[in-house]
């Protein structure tokens, strides 16, 4: 390709923080003892134990803040290494804090989300991140991308919450689309095999008023994401909103998700995307 490509711009989401968490204390308040005993979209969670998750990542994550550095350097492992090491250290971290009871979880967990807030507000969001976007491929990532990361954790865990209570869901354009974008960067990772003509270009479209249009474009020998469409369009995936988030974190089986996504062109590219996931786990 000789057309300047346009990159995607940085997803800010520290100061979203405060008002994720605060919808989050405000529903943990709201649950009844039944409630917490629901299973959610995780299959080894309940809702308790996803509280607990929530917990043990804010205080694993403001640990390394204060180290100043990962407890093991993620850089010398592996990516399967590294999911048997985040499964592990996330095991061990529900069941710490799911021995406290409903009252103490809740109180930890607000006054963790402000520190984490505060911790994450602070950072140079262009400077390298302790933690690298593992499921993007990254080997290292700016503060931004490591930070929208973090936040679509706390929203797509506060969703299964949700899902599980009947409780309504955080789907605002405000909180969802940065979501959104931030697992859709996976994309030029998740299509690394896929072959395809250099100048080839998949449309994907996430339909309803918190979506998008993300646009990747078969460059030489690698996929990369462009802001805007050029190239010959071989593709276009068009994938509800409300359904989206579950695809890219596990939350739905590709039999049930693939009959709700509309496509046109090639299937195997359009299709690709029901593989991809955008978390560690």
């Amino acid at each position: 390709m000789t057309t300047a490509l346009e990159p995607l711009p940085p997803i800010f989401t520290a100061h979203l923080f405060p008002k994720v968490e605060a919808k989050l204390i405000e529903l943990l308040r709201s649950l009844t003892p039944e409630d917490w005993e629901k299973q959610t979209l995780a299959p080894k969670w309940k809702v308790k134990d996803v509280v607990a998750h929530l917990l043990d990542t804010e205080l694993r994550r403001l640990a390394i803040a204060r180290r100043g550095r990962e407890t093991v350097d993620s850089k010398t492992l592996s990516y399967a290494e590294i999911v048997e090491l985040v499964n592990r250290f996330n095991g061990e971290g529900v069941q710490q804090y799911g021995r406290l009871n409903e009252s103490d979880l809740i109180s930890r967990t607000e006054l963790a989300s402000r520190e984490l807030a505060r911790c994450l507000q602070s950072l140079d969001p262009f400077a390298t991140a302790m933690i690298p976007v593992s499921w993007a491929g990254d080997e290292t990532s700016p503060n931004w991308f490591d930070t929208a990361r973090e936040f679509t954790e706390r929203w797509h865990h506060q969703q299964q919450i949700r899902l599980a209570v009947n409780k309504p869901g955080i789907m605002t354009r405000e909180l969802y689309y940065p979501v959104l974008d931030c697992f859709m960067r996976a994309l030029p990772h998740a299509y690394r095999d896929v072959p395809a003509i250099s100048g080839a270009l998949a449309q994907f479209d996430i339909s309803g008023d918190c979506g998008g249009s993300w646009y990747l474009l078969r460059d030489g020998e690698a996929w990369v994401l462009t802001a805007s469409p050029v190239g010959k369009k071989i593709s276009e995936t068009k994938i509800p909103q409300e359904i989206a988030w579950r695809i890219f974190t596990k939350g739905i089986s590709r039999d049930i998700a693939g009959p709700q996504v509309q496509f046109a062109g090639d299937a195997e590219i359009g299709l690709h995307i029901l593989k991809m996931v955008s978390i560690v786990g």
